[in-house]
C-alpha cells in the first residue's frame, strides 16, 4: 500500500473482526456523555427506572446515567465508514467517533450525506499530486474514497452532462482549511478543464486563475491566533466554462473585508500580509519612492516585525510581484497600489494634541502628513485643514468646525480603513478584468464560495451578526436541496411519505434579521436608527426589544446589561450580541473634505479609487447624531446607503446565483487550537459540527428513512433470521424481502419497500444486527458442541481399539515365550521352508513367461506412446500457432478498441456541436413561432386570393377542354398524313433497292472505317473504365475528381441546353430584381408611412404644447389686465387729488400774485400730465385690443388646425389600415411567389437533368442506329455473296436453285422488313429534326418574349424615374397647396397614360401567351410519337428481366455453396475442439501410464530381489504369494486401463479420419463445382472467340488484356511457388519453429499483403476480361437478334418520348406559372400605384400639417414679440412711474415751501396727501412684484419650449434608429432567403452526387464479391498443397483478410456517403 493509499483508503481490516462483533452484541455497548472526551463507550449493566447503570469500557467505572443522555452505538461493521449517512445509529456520538477514528488513521475527508467534512491535518499529505488528480478524473463519487477532488469532479461532470451551473460552498472557522480547499478545487479544475494537455503547456488563463489566489492572499489574508494564513474576507470565485468544458474566464466577488485589521491587531496577530511583504521585500529604490521606514516606527503595526515560521516575507513579495506580472497588471498600477499601502501605514503615524485652553486638536509634527500627501499627490495644507477643521454643511451654508483630538484620530483611522478597502475592491475588479478578457462565451460556470462559518464568541458584534446571517441563509439552502433530493429518491422508489420542507425551519430566524416591515427586522431597525439624529446604540436596542420581543427566536439577555444587549436563537445555538458602535459601523462615516481632496488628486490611481463620492457618509451626520444638527442631517437624506443594506443586497444576489446552481457542500473543521497534527478535541469538533450544520443535516435524516439496503444484500445478510419464510426455487428480490419483513414482524412505520431498495428508520438496522449476531452465536455454539462430541467419540473408539490390540499382542507374546525353547517347534520352523522348493522352479518359469508377455506389452505401449507423443508435439505446435494467432487477434482487438475510443471522443465532440446546433435551432424555432404568428395574420387575406384563383382555374379548365378538342382534330389529320406517307414509301421502295445495291460497294468501305473508329472508341472507353476501376480500388479519394471530369464532359455535350437555362436564369434574376425593387419600394412606402405617423405624432405634441403656451399667455394677459385696472384706479385717485389741490391752490392764488404764477405753472403741468396719462391709456387700450384680436385669431387658427389634424389622423388611420391589409396581401403574394419560384427552380433543375439524360440517350441511340446500319450493310453484302454462289450452283443442281429461290424470297422479305424499319427510322429522324426545329422556334419565341419583357421593364423603370422626378417636384412645390394640387392632377393624368400603356403591353403579353399555347399543342403531338417508341422498348426490358432472373438463380446457387462451405468449416472447427479435448485426455492417460511404468519398474526390482534371494525362498513363500496376487491385480487394472485408452484413441482416430474424409469430400465437391464453372466459362469464351475472330482490332485488345492477366497469373504462381518453398523450409525447420514463429508470422503478413495486391491486380484483369465478355455477348446479341435491338431502339424512343412529354408538361406548367407571375406582377403594379397615390395624399397631409406647424411657430414668435413689446411697455410704465416719483418729489418740495408760508391752514390736507402717497408707493411695490412674477412665468415658458425642442430632437433620433433597424432586418431577411435557396440547390446536388456514389459502391461491392470468391479458390488450392499446421494459420489469416476486405468495403461506403 502506497502513502497516498494510506491517506485515502485507510485500513479497515478490523471492520469484519468477529471478536469485536461479538463483544458489541454481548456487552450492549452504548455512548455516554463525558466532560473530557465528549462521549465514552460503556456497556449497560442494569436499568433502574429512568436511569441506567453503565460500566465504562476504558476505566471500568460504573456510572448512573439518565436514559435520555445515552446514545446507541453502531455495530463494528460501520467503523470508519466513508459516508456517515449510512450509519444505522445517527447521533452526535457516532458521528464524532467515526470522524475521530478516520482522523487518527490519516483520513481527513468524510462524507455526511450531501456534506463533505474536512478536518485540518496540520501537516502535508501526499494526496494532492497529479497522479491522484488523474485517478479521480471522470470517476463517480461512490467509486473513489472521499476527497475534495471527488466533489469537484462530480460538479464538473454534472455541469457537462446536465448543462446546469454548479457551486461548491466551503465554510468553516478560521484555520479550518477553507482557502486551502478552494485552492485545491481551482487546481483540479485548471488541470482537468484546461484546453492544454500537459502542465507545461498550460494556458495563460489557467495560470492567471491560479495566480489570482496569491495576490488576494497577500492583500486579504493575515496571521491570527488560530491560523497563520487566515483569509479575512469571504469570496465567491465564479469559473466560466464553454460548451466543450474548457475554462473561458473567471470572476471573483468579495464579502466583509475585515478592514479594521489595517488599523489595529490583537496580541500575537499580524496585519495584512502585504505590509510585511513590502517592508521586507522592497528594494532601496522602492523604499525611497514609497517613503518606507522600520517596522517599529509604524503605529498601525502594533506587534512590530512578527514573522511566521516556515515563511519568508521577502520571497513572498517577489512571488506576488510575479503574480501581478502574470495577471497583466502594469507597473504604474502596482506602484500606485504600494503607495496606497504605504500611505495607510503613514496615516497611523499622524499625531494630534489638545490645545491648552480649548478642546481643539492640533498637529505639532506634520512629517507623516507630508509623506501621506506626497504618496497620494494632494496638498498638505488643505489636507491638514480638512482633518483639523473640516467644512460641515449647516442648513444651506458651510461652516468650518474645529475637531477634537478624538475626532481627528477617528477621522484618520476611518480614512485609512476606507482607502485600504477601496484599494482592495479595485484590486479584485482588476483581477476580474484580467480573467474575463477572453472572447469566448461561457456556457456554464462553477462557483466556489469561501466564506467564514458560524461564529459564537464571548463578545459578538455587528460582524458576527452578518456572518451568522449568511450561514443561516446557506443552511436554509442546504436543507432545501436535501429536501428536494430526498423527495426525488422517495418518488423514484415509489414510497409514500409526508414531505417536510426543512428549509422553512430557518425562516423565522432569517425574518428576525432581514424582514423590512411588519414588524421590521434587526437590520431594518438599525437602518432606521441611522436616520435619526439623536439615536444611540441604546435606543436601537430598546427599539429591537420593543419590536421583536415576542419573537420565538429572540431572547432578552439573562446576563448583566453591560455584557449582552440581546440574544438570537440560531440553528447552531443561542448567540449573545453586544450592540456597541453598531450605528457607526453601519454608517461607516468619512471626512468629506479629505475624500474630495483625494478625488481631486493629481495621481490618477488615487483619483480612480475615490471616484464615487455619492455613497460617502460625511462627518456632519456623526456630528448631527451628537450635536443634533437637524437641518444639516436632513439635507443629505437619501444620498448614501448603509453597510447593512449593501451587504443584504450582496447576499441576496449571492443566494439567487446559488439557488440557480446545483450546490455541493464542504465543511472544514479545526481539530485543535494548538495547530498540532494528530490531536482532536471532541468538544471543539462537536461545536463546529453544530455550527456547520452537519448535525442539522443528521436531524433531517432522522425524520426520514436514512438507511437504505438493496434487496439482494438485505436477503443475503438477514435471511438467517427468517429461515423458513422464503420457499425454495427462484423468487423476485422484492417479494422475498416482503416475506422476510413479515416474518420479522417489524412495525410498518419503521420501514418502506421501494422499487429496488428497502428503507429503514434510524436504529432499525442496529436492532437487526443484534438479532443476527445472537442467531449466529446460537448456531456457532450448537456447531461447536456437535464437533466436540464427534471428536470425543472418535478418541474413545480409538482407545478401545488400542486396548484390544494390546490384549492380542500380550497373548501372542506369551505363546511365543512358551514355544521358543520347544524342540518340535524348532524342527517345524526349519522343515517348513523346504516343503515348497520343488514348486519354486515351476513358478519361476511361469513368472518368466509372464514377464516376457509384460515386456512385449510394454514395448507396444511405448511405441504407442511415441506415436501419441509425436501427435502431441504436432498438437502443441498447432496450439502455439493458435496462441500466436490469438495474440495477433487480441492486438487487432486492442486497435479496434482504440478506434472505438477515438470514435467515442469524436461522438462526444459531435454531441457538443449538436447541443450548440440545438440551441441555435431553439432560437430559430422561436423566430419561426414569431413568423407563424405573422402568417396567421396574413392567412385572413388569403381567402380573397383563393376566390380569384378559383375563378382563374375555371377559365383554365375551359381552355383545356378546347385544347383537347383541337388535339383530337390534329390527331385525325396526322393519321391521314401517315396513310399518305405509307403509300409514298411503298412507291419509293423499288427505287431505293436499286440505289442501295449501287451504294453497297461504297458503304462497305465506309462501314469498315466506321467499324475501326467505333472499335477504337470502344477500346478507349474500356481503357477509361479500367483506369476508373483501378483508381476507385486503390484511391477512393480520386473518385470525386474523376466524376467531376465525367461531369465536365457531359457538360460539354449539353452546352446548348445550359445556355438556354442560363437565359432562363437571367430572366428569373431579372424578375427577382424587379421583385426586390418592388419590395424596396414597399419598404420605402412603409418607412414613409411610419415617418409621417411620427411627424403626425410630433405635430400633435407640438399642438398640445402650443395650447398649453396659449393658456399660459392668456393667464399672463389676465394678470396684466388686472394690473392695468389697478393702475387706472390709481390714476383716478391721483386725478381727484390733483383736483383737490387745484381748489386749494385757487383759494391761495386769490391772496397773492406769486401764488397765481405758481398756479398757472401747476395748471400747465397738470394739463401735461393729463395729456400724457390719456395718451398712455389710449396706447394701452389699443395694444390690449390688438392683443385680443391676435389671441382670438391664434385661438381660432389653432382650433381649425386641431380639427384638420383630427381629420388627417382619421384619414391616416384609414390609409394605414388599408396599407397594412395591402401589405399583408403583398407579403402573402410574395410568399406564394417565392414558393412558386422555388418549385419552378426545382422543376427547371429536374428538366435540366432530364434533358441531359435525354441527350445522352439520344447520342447512344444514334450510335446504336449507326452500328445497326453498318451491320445491315454487312448482312446485305453477305446475302449478295450467297446469291452469287447460289446462281453459280443453279447450273449444277435444280434442287439448289429451288432452295435458292426460296431463300431469295425469304431474303427479299427480310430486306423489305429492313427497308420498312429503315424508313421508320428515317421518319423518326425527320420528326426529331422537326421537333428540334420547333424547339428552336420556341426558343426564339421565348427570346422575343424576354426582349419584350425587357422593353416593358425598361419602360417601367423610365416611368419609375419619372415618378421619382415628379416626387421631387412635389416635395419642392409642397409649400404652396394650390400648386401641389395642380401637380397632383398632372401626376394623375400621367399615371393614367402610363396605366393605358401598361394595359397595351399586357394585351401584347396575352398574345404572346396564346402563341405559347399553340406551340404547346404541337409539342403534345410530338409526345404521342414518343409513346409509340416506349412500347417498343418494353419488349426489350422483358428480355432483360429474364436474363436478370438467370443471374439471380446463379447467385443463389453460389450463396448455397458458400453456406455449405461455412457449415463444413464450422464442423471442422468443432471436431478440432473435440480433438483438442481428446489430446488433453491423452495427456492425462500418458501420465497414468508413466505412473504404471514406475510401478512396473518397482515390480521388476522386486522380482530381481526375489531371484537373488532364491536360497531364502522357503522363508518368504507367503510374502511372494501376496506380492504375486498384488501384481496380478495391478496388471489386470493396467490392462483394463490400456484397453480403455486404446478404445479412446481408436475413437479419436476414427473421428479424425472422418473429419479428414469429410473435409476431402467437401474440398472435392468445391473443386468440382469450381472446375465445372471454369469449364463453362472457358466454353463460353471459346465460342465467343470463334465468333469474334473477324474483329481483329478487338482481338488485339483482348490479347493485350489476356497477356496482362497471364502475367498476373504467372506472378501469382511464382508467389505460390515461393510460398511452397517457404512452407518446405518451415517443415524442415520445425525444431526451430518455436523460436522463429514470430518472424514467420511477420513474413506471412507481408505475403498476405502481397497476395492482396496481387488479388487487386487480378481483380482488375478479371474485370477487364468480364468487360470483354460483356462486349462479346453484346456483339453476339447484335449478330443473332436484330429484332431485339430494334425493340431496344423503340424502347429508347418511347423513353425519350415520355421524357419529352414530361418536359413539355413542365414547360406548360412553367408557362402557366409565368402567366400567373405576369398577372401577379400586374396586380402588384396596380397596388403599387394605389400605394403611391395614398402616399402622395399622406405627403400632402403631412405638408399641410407642417404648414400649420410653421404657422403655429410663427404665431409663437409673434406672441414672443408681443411679450417683448409688453415688456417694453412695462419698462415705459416704470419710466413713467419714475417721472411721477420725480414730480411727486418736486411737489413735495413745493409743498414744503408752501408749508413754510401756510402751515396752519393746510396741515390736515398735507397729512391726507402723505397717506395717499404712501398708498401709491405700496401699489407700485405690488405692481413691481407682479411684474417679477410675470417675468418668472416667461422664463418658465422658455424653459418648457427648450425641453420640448429637445424631446422633438430625441424622437427624431429614435425614428432614425428605427429606420436603420428596419433596413438591417430587411437586408438580413434577404440574406436568409438567398441562403435558403443556396441550401436547397446544394441539397439537390448532394442527392444527385449521393446516387452516383451509391451506384459506384454497388459496382465496388460486386467486384469485392468476385474477389472473395477468387480468394476462397486460392485458399482451397493452398490447403491442398500446405500441411495441416500451416493450413490452420492460412485459414486464420485468410479469414482475417476477408474480414479486412469486408471492413474496408464497409468503411468505403460511409466515406463515400
Amino acid at each position: 500500500m502506497s502513502d497516498a493509499d494510506k491517506f485515502l483508503y485507510g485500513d479497515r481490516s478490523g471492520v469484519n473482526n468477529p471478536l469485536a462483533q461479538a463483544d458489541w452484541a454481548t456487552k450492549k455497548l452504548v455512548w455516554v456523555p463525558s466532560e473530557k472526551l465528549g462521549f465514552e463507550a460503556g456497556s449497560v449493566k442494569e436499568e433502574l427506572g429512568d436511569e441506567c447503570l453503565v460500566e465504562l469500557t476504558d476505566s471500568g467505572k460504573k456510572v448512573k446515567v439518565n436514559k435520555d443522555d445515552i446514545q446507541k452505538m453502531n455495530p463494528p461493521k460501520f467503523n470508519k465508514v466513508e459516508d456517515m449517512a449510512e450509519l444505522t445509529c445517527l447521533n452526535e456520538a457516532s458521528v464524532l467517533h467515526n470522524l475521530k477514528e478516520r482522523y487518527y488513521s490519516g483520513l481527513i475527508y468524510t462524507y455526511s450525506g450531501l456534506f463533505c467534512v474536512v478536518i485540518n491535518p496540520y501537516k502535508y499529505l501526499p494526496i494532492y499530486t497529479d497522479e491522484i488528480v488523474n485517478m479521480y478524473k471522470g470517476k463517480k463519487r461512490h467509486e473513489m474514497p472521499p476527497h475534495i477532488y471527488a466533489i469537484t469532479d462530480t460538479a464538473y461532470r454534472s455541469m457537462m452532462q446536465d448543462r446546469e451551473d454548479q457551486s461548491i460552498l466551503c465554510t468553516g472557522e478560521s484555520g479550518a482549511g477553507k482557502t486551502e480547499n478552494t485552492k485545491k478545487v481551482i487546481q483540479y479544475l485548471a488541470h482537468v478543464a484546461s484546453s492544454f494537455k500537459s502542465k507545461k503547456d498550460q494556458g495563460e488563463l489557467e495560470k492567471q486563475l491560479l495566480q489570482a489566489n496569491p495576490i488576494l492572499e497577500a492583500f486579504g489574508n493575515a496571521k491570527t491566533v488560530k491560523n497563520d494564513n487566515s483569509s479575512r474576507f469571504g469570496k465567491f470565485i465564479r469559473i466560466n466554462f464553454d460548451v466543450n468544458g474548457y475554462i473561458v474566464g473567471a470572476n471573483i466577488e468579495t464579502y466583509l473585508l475585515e478592514k479594521s485589521r489595517a488599523v489595529r491587531q490583537a496580541k500575537e496577530e499580524r496585519s495584512f500580509h502585504v505590509f510585511y511583504y513590502m517592508l521586507s521585500g522592497a528594494g532601496d529604490k522602492l523604499r525611497s519612492e514609497l517613503c518606507l521606514e522600520d517596522y517599529s516606527k509604524y503605529r498601525f503595526l502594533s506587534s512590530g516585525n512578527m514573522t511566521i515560521p516556515g515563511q519568508q516575507d521577502k520571497d513572498l513579495f517577489t512571488e506576488t510581484m510575479d503574480a501581478f506580472q502574470i495577471m497583466g497588471i502594469p507597473e504604474e498600477e502596482r506602484i500606485g497600489l504600494l503607495k496606497v499601502v504605504s500611505a495607510v501605514l503613514q496615516l497611523g503615524n499622524m499625531t494630534f494634541k489638545k490645545e491648552r485652553n480649548t478642546d481643539q486638536a492640533s498637529m505639532p509634527d506634520d512629517t507623516a502628513a507630508q509623506k501621506v500627501c506626497h504618496l497620494l499627490s494632494i496638498n498638505v495644507t488643505e489636507f491638514s485643514r480638512a482633518i483639523l477643521s473640516p467644512r460641515i454643511k449647516v442648513g444651506r451654508d458651510y461652516v468650518q468646525k474645529a475637531q477634537t483630538q478624538e475626532q481627528a484620530e477617528f477621522a484618520v483611522e476611518a480614512l485609512a480603513k476606507a482607502s485600504y478597502e477601496r484599494m482592495f475592491r479595485w484590486l479584485v475588479m482588476r483581477i476580474n478584468k484580467a480573467l474575463d478578457k477572453t472572447k469566448r462565451q461561457g456556457a456554464s460556470f462553477i462557483g466556489i464560495l469561501d466564506i467564514a462559518g458560524f461564529e459564537i464568541f464571548e463578545l459578538n458584534s455587528f460582524e458576527q451578526l452578518c456572518i451568522n446571517y449568511t450561514n443561516e441563509k446557506l443552511q436554509q439552502l442546504f436543507n432545501h436541496t436535501m429536501f428536494i433530493l430526498e423527495q426525488e429518491e422517495y418518488q423514484r422508489e415509489g414510497i409514500e411519505w409526508s414531505f417536510i420542507d426543512f428549509g422553512l425551519d430557518l425562516q423565522p430566524c432569517i425574518d428576525l434579521i432581514e424582514k423590512p416591515n411588519g414588524p421590521p427586522g434587526i437590520l431594518a431597525l438599525l437602518d432606521e436608527e441611522c436616520w435619526f439624529p439623536k439615536a444611540t446604540d441604546k435606543t436601537f436596542v430598546e427599539k429591537v426589544v420593543q419590536e421583536q420581543g415576542s419573537n420565538s427566536k429572540f431572547l432578552k439577555p439573562k446576563k448583566l446589561k453591560d455584557d449582552v444587549d440581546f440574544c438570537i436563537i440560531h440553528y447552531a445555538g443561542k448567540v449573545d450580541y453586544k450592540a456597541d458602535a453598531w450605528l457607526m459601523k453601519n454608517m461607516d462615516p468619512l471626512n468629506e473634505c479629505v475624500a474630495n481632496l483625494l478625488n481631486q488628486s493629481t495621481d490618477k490611481f488615487t483619483a480612480d479609487l475615490w471616484r464615487d463620492m455619492d455613497r460617502i457618509v460625511g462627518l456632519d451626520k456623526v456630528a448631527g447624531m451628537s450635536d443634533s444638527m437637524h437641518g444639516a442631517f436632513k439635507t443629505r437624506k437619501g444620498m448614501f446607503r448603509t453597510v447593512g443594506q449593501l451587504y443584504k443586497e450582496q447576499l441576496g444576489n449571492l443566494m439567487a446565483t446559488l439557488r440557480n446552481t446545483n450546490p455541493n457542500f464542504v465543511r472544514c473543521i479545526i481539530p485543535n487550537h494548538e495547530k498540532k497534527a494528530g490531536k482532536l478535541e471532541s468538544h471543539l469538533v462537536l461545536d463546529q459540527l453544530r455550527c456547520n450544520g452537519v448535525l442539522e443535516g443528521i436531524r433531517i435524516c432522522r425524520q426520514g428513512f436514512p438507511n437504505r439496503i438493496v434487496f439482494q444484500e438485505f436477503r443475503q445478510r438477514y435471511e438467517i433470521l427468517t429461515p423458513n419464510a422464503i420457499p425454495k426455487g427462484f423468487m423476485d428480490g422484492k417479494q422475498a424481502c416482503v416475506l422476510m419483513i413479515k416474518a420479522l414482524e417489524l412495525d410498518p412505520n419503521l420501514y418502506r419497500i421501494g422499487q429496488s431498495k428497502v428503507f429503514f428508520r434510524a436504529g432499525v438496522l442496529a436492532h437487526l444486527e443484534e438479532e443476527r449476531d445472537m442467531k449466529i452465536t446460537d448456531v456457532i455454539i450448537s456447531f461447536q458442541a456437535w464437533c466436540r462430541g464427534y471428536v470425543a467419540r472418535k478418541a474413545f473408539a480409538k482407545r478401545q481399539q488400542q486396548l484390544t490390540a494390546m490384549k492380542v499382542i500380550q497373548r501372542n507374546c506369551a505363546a511365543y515365550l512358551k514355544l521358543r525353547n520347544w524342540q518340535w517347534w524348532r524342527l517345524f520352523t526349519k522343515v517348513k521352508p523346504l516343503l515348497q522348493v520343488t514348486r519354486q522352479e515351476e513358478e519361476m518359469v511361469a513368472k518368466e513367461e509372464e514377464l516376457m508377455k509384460v515386456k512385449e506389452r510394454q514395448l507396444q505401449a511405448e511405441e504407442h506412446l511415441q506415436e501419441l507423443e509425436s501427435k502431441q508435439q504436432q498438437l502443441a505446435a498447432e496450439k502455439l500457432a493458435l496462441q500466436e494467432q490469438l495474440q495477433a487477434e487480441t492486438e487487432l482487438c486492442a486497435e479496434a478498441e482504440e478506434m472505438r475510443a477515438r470514435l467515442a471522443t469524436r461522438k462526444q465532440e459531435l454531441e457538443e456541436i449538436l447541443h450548440e446546433m440545438e440551441s441555435r435551432l431553439e432560437e430559430e424555432e422561436e423566430r419561426v413561432t414569431q413568423m407563424q404568428t405573422e402568417r396567421k395574420k396574413m392567412q385572413q387575406n388569403i381567402t380573397d386570393l383563393e376566390q380569384q384563383l378559383d375563378e382563374e382555374e375555371a377559365a383554365r379548365q375551359k381552355l383545356q377542354m378546347e385544347k383537347v378538342t383541337t388535339d383530337a382534330k390534329l390527331k385525325k389529320f396526322e393519321e391521314d398524313i401517315m396513310v399518305l406517307d405509307d403509300q409514298n414509301n411503298k412507291l419509293s421502295k423499288e427505287k431505293k433497292q436499286l440505289e442501295e445495291r449501287i451504294s453497297e460497294f461504297t458503304t462497305n468501305l465506309a462501314e469498315e472505317e466506321e467499324k475501326s473508329k467505333s472499335l477504337q472508341k470502344l477500346k478507349n472507353k474500356h481503357e477509361a473504365m479500367i483506369t476508373d476501376l483501378e483508381d476507385r480500388l486503390r484511391r477512393e479519394e480520386k473518385s470525386r475528381q474523376e466524376l467531376e471530369k465525367n461531369r465536365r464532359k457531359l457538360e460539354g455535350d449539353s452546352t446548348e441546353l445550359h445556355d438556354q437555362i442560363a437565359e432562363l436564369q437571367a430572366q428569373i434574376t431579372e424578375l427577382r430584381a424587379q421583385l426586390e425593387k418592388k419590395e424596396e419600394e414597399l419598404q420605402a412606402a412603409l418607412t414613409r408611412i411610419e415617418e409621417e405617423a411620427a411627424a403626425k405624432n410630433m405635430a400633435q405634441k407640438k399642438i398640445r404644447e402650443l395650447e398649453a403656451q396659449i393658456s399660459e399667455m392668456q393667464e399672463d394677459l389676465e394678470l396684466e389686465r388686472q394690473a392695468r385696472s389697478k393702475a387706472e384706479k390709481h390714476r383716478r385717485d391721483l386725478g381727484e387729488e390733483l383736483e383737490a389741490l387745484k381748489t386749494e391752490l385757487e383759494d391761495t392764488l386769490d391772496s397773492t400774485a406769486a401764488q397765481q404764477e405758481l398756479r398757472t405753472k401747476r395748471e400747465t403741468e397738470v394739463t401735461q400730465l393729463k395729456k400724457t396719462l390719456e395718451e398712455e391709456a389710449k396706447l394701452h387700450e389699443q395694444q390690449m385690443a390688438d392683443m385680443r384680436q391676435k389671441h382670438n385669431q391664434v385661438f381660432d387658427e389653432l382650433n381649425e388646425q386641431l380639427e384638420q389634424a383630427k381629420r388627417n389622423k382619421v384619414s391616416v388611420d384609414k390609409a394605414k389600415q388599408s396599407l397594412e391589409s395591402e401589405l399583408n396581401e403583398l407579403q402573402i403574394e410574395l410568399k406564394t411567389l417565392t414558393q412558386g419560384k422555388g418549385d419552378s427552380e426545382h422543376r427547371r433543375k429536374k428538366a435540366e437533368t432530364q434533358v441531359q439524360e435525354l441527350q445522352v440517350k439520344c447520342g447512344e441511340s444514334e450510335r446504336q442506329r449507326q452500328e445497326l446500319a453498318e451491320k445491315m450493310t454487312k448482312m446485305q453484302a453477305e446475302l449478295e455473296n450467297v446469291n452469287s454462289l447460289l446462281s453459280e450452283a443453279e447450273g449444277k443442281n435444280i434442287k439448289s436453285s429451288k432452295d435458292l429461290s426460296a431463300t431469295e424470297s425469304q431474303l427479299q422479305d427480310a430486306q423489305e422488313l429492313l427497308q420498312e424499319e429503315t424508313r421508320q427510322k428515317l421518319s423518326i429522324s425527320t420528326r426529331l429534326r422537326q421537333m428540334e426545329d420547333e424547339q428552336n422556334s420556341l426558343r426564339e419565341m421565348l427570346e422575343e418574349e424576354e426582349e419584350s419583357k425587357k422593353n416593358l421593364e425598361k419602360q417601367v423603370s423610365t416611368l419609375q424615374t419619372q415618378l421619382a422626378e415628379m416626387k421631387k417636384k412635389l416635395e419642392q412645390e409642397a409649400l404652396n397647396l394650390e400648386g401641389a394640387e395642380e401637380a397632383r392632377k398632372k401626376y394623375h393624368r400621367e399615371l393614367d397614360s402610363v396605366m393605358q400603356q401598361l394595359e397595351e403591353k399586357s394585351s401584347a403579353y396575352d398574345k404572346l401567351d396564346k402563341t405559347k399555347t399553340r406551340l404547346q399543342q404541337e409539342l403534345d403531338d410530338l409526345i404521342l410519337d414518343q409513346d409509340h417508341l416506349r412500347q417498343m422498348v418494353s419488349g426489350l426490358e422483358k428480355k432483360q428481366k429474364k436474363f436478370d432472373q438467370m443471374l439471380a438463380e446463379e447467385k443463389t446457387i453460389s450463396t448455397q455453396y458458400a453456406e455449405e462451405r461455412d457449415k463444413a468449416e464450422a464442423e471442422a472447427r468443432e471436431k478440432e475442439t473435440r480433438a483438442l479435448t481428446l489430446a488433453r485426455e491423452l495427456e492425462t492417460m500418458t501420465d497414468l501410464k508413466d505412473e504404471l511404468d514406475r510401478a512396473n519398474k518397482l515390480l521388476k526390482a522386486e522380482m530381481e530381489d526375489l531371484i537373488s534371494s532364491k536360497d531364502d525362498a522357503g522363508k518368504s513363500v507367503h510374502e511372494l504369494e501376496r506380492s504375486k496376487r498384488a501384481t496380478e491385480q495391478q496388471l489386470e487394472e493396467m490392462r483394463v486401463q490400456l484397453e480403455e485408452l486404446e478404445d479412446e484413441l481408436q475413437a479419436t482416430e476414427d473421428a479424425k479420419l472422418r473429419l479428414e474424409v469429410n473435409m476431402q469430400a467437401m474440398k472435392a465437391q468445391f473443386d468440382r463445382d469450381l472446375q465445372a464453372r471454369d469449364e463453362q466459362g472457358e466454353e463460353k469464351r471459346r465460342q465467343l472467340v470463334k465468333r469474334v475472330r473477324e474483329m481483329e482490332l478487338e482481338l488485339e485488345d483482348e490479347r493485350r488484356q489476356r497477356s496482362q492477366a497471364l502475367s498476373g497469373r504467372k506472378k501469382l504462381e511464382m508467389d505460390l511457388a515461393e510460398l511452397q518453398l517457404q512452407i518446405d523450409t518451415a517443415n524442415k525447420a520445425r525444431d526451430e519453429a518455436l523460436k522463429q514463429l514470430k518472424k514467420l508470422q511477420a513474413q506471412m503478413k507481408e505475403l498476405m499483403r502481397e497476395l492482396d495486391e496481387m488479388r487487386l491486380s487480378r481483380d482488375e484483369a478479371v474485370n477487364g476480361a468480364k468487360e470483354t465478355e460483356r462486349k462479346l455477348k453484346a456483339m453476339e446479341a447484335d449478330v443473332l437478334h436484330f429484332q431485339e435491338e430494334l425493340a431496344t431502339a423503340e424502347r429508347l424512343k418511347r423513353q425519350t418520348q415520355t421524357e419529352r412529354d414530361e418536359l413539355q408538361e413542365e414547360i406548360n406548367s412553367s408557362n402557366i406559372k409565368n402567366s400567373q407571375l405576369a398577372e401577379e406582377k400586374r396586380r402588384l403594379e396596380a397596388r403599387i400605384t394605389q400605394l403611391e397615390e395614398e402616399l402622395e395624399e399622406e405627403q400632402i397631409n403631412t405638408e399641410m400639417v407642417n404648414d400649420r406647424l410653421k404657422r403655429t411657430t410663427l404665431q409663437t414668435e409673434q406672441m414672443n414679440t408681443e411679450l417683448s413689446a409688453e415688456r417694453s411697455t412695462s419698462q415705459r410704465l416704470e419710466g413713467a412711474r419714475s417721472q411721477l416719483d420725480r414730480q411727486n418729489k418736486e411737489l413735495k418740495l413745493k409743498l414744503q415751501e408752501l408749508e413754510g408760508t401756510i402751515k396752519s391752514k393746510y396741515k390736515s390736507s398735507i397729512t391726507t396727501l402723505e397717506a395717499k402717497i404712501a398708498q401709491l408707493e405700496e401699489q407700485l411695490d405690488i405692481e413691481s412684484k407682479e411684474r417679477h412674477q410675470a417675468s418668472r412665468l416667461a422664463r418658465r415658458t422658455e424653459k418648457k419650449l427648450k425641453e420640448v425642442l429637445l424631446q422633438v430632437e430625441d424622437e427624431r433620433r429614435n425614428t432614425d434608429q428605427y429606420k436603420d433597424q428596419v433596413e438591417k432586418t430587411n437586408s438580413r431577411m434577404r440574406q436568409l432567403k438567398r441562403q435558403l435557396e443556396e441550401a436547397e440547390e446544394e441539397v439537390t446536388r448532394a442527392n444527385a452526387y449521393r446516387r452516383k456514389l451509391q451506384r459506384e459502391l454497388d459496382d465496388a461491392v460486386e467486384s469485392a464479391d468476385v474477389m472473395n470468391r477468387e480468394v476462397s479458390t486460392l485458399k482451397s488450392k493452398l490447403r491442398r498443397d500446405l500441411p495441416f499446421n500451416m493450413r490452420r494459420t492460412m485459414n486464420r489469416s485468410g479469414l482475417e483478410s476477408d474480414e479486412e476486405v469486408e471492413v474496408s468495403a464497409e468503411a468505403s461506403e460511409p466515406a463515400a456517403e
